[in-house]
């Protein structure tokens, strides 16, 4: 992160999808996609790292010992309408018959516009400001994350009933 600060970079994930899209030539439809995007090579090359080590974190290095939560947690998480977890992920959200349901394609869908447009309206995703923009001391990344923060509250306590 100090080397980052030093060359006057930010880290962020989310900007990969804009360097992606100038890559493959979108700049020439779309203006905002007109920028000189090798200077975002070390932030693709990053991103391509922590693609290989989840794949390698996912299937080299996966144990098959179940998880382990604390018997508080599988209370709170079966009083927001989620059974206890055999996996990293909830199956009410990511099991495959969840996502072919029209329920669970609808919420994946609409949560991946929300955290799109969220992270394009507030200049990067939480990664960005929570790890970068803090450390850089920006203003706009702290009402950023408290933003974020707020948001992940009121998804639990309110609308994560409503919905499981």
């Amino acid at each position: 992160m100090f080397v980052l600060l030093f060359f006057g970079q930010s880290f962020g994930f989310s900007a990969n999808l804009r360097t992606i899209c100038a890559a493959a030539g979108a700049g020439k439809k779309v203006s905002f996609l007109n920028f000189n995007w090798k200077n975002q090579m070390w932030n693709l090359v990053f991103l391509t790292g922590a693609i290989i080590g989840g794949f390698i974190s996912g299937t080299l290095l996966k144990k098959d010992a179940p998880i382990q939560l604390s018997e508080a947690t599988k209370t709170d998480l079966q009083e927001l309408g989620f059974s206890a977890p055999a996996d990293i992920q909830p199956a009410e959200l990511f099991s495959m018959d969840a996502v072919l349901s029209i329920k669970g394609f609808l919420i994946l869908a609409l949560g991946g516009l929300m955290v799109g447009f969220g992270s394009r309206y507030a200049g990067g995703c939480t990664s960005g400001h929570a790890i970068s923009g803090l450390s850089d001391l920006q203003l706009p990344s702290l009402i950023a994350v408290i933003g974020f923060f707020m948001g992940g509250l009121l998804m639990t306590h309110l609308l994560f009933p409503i919905i499981f």
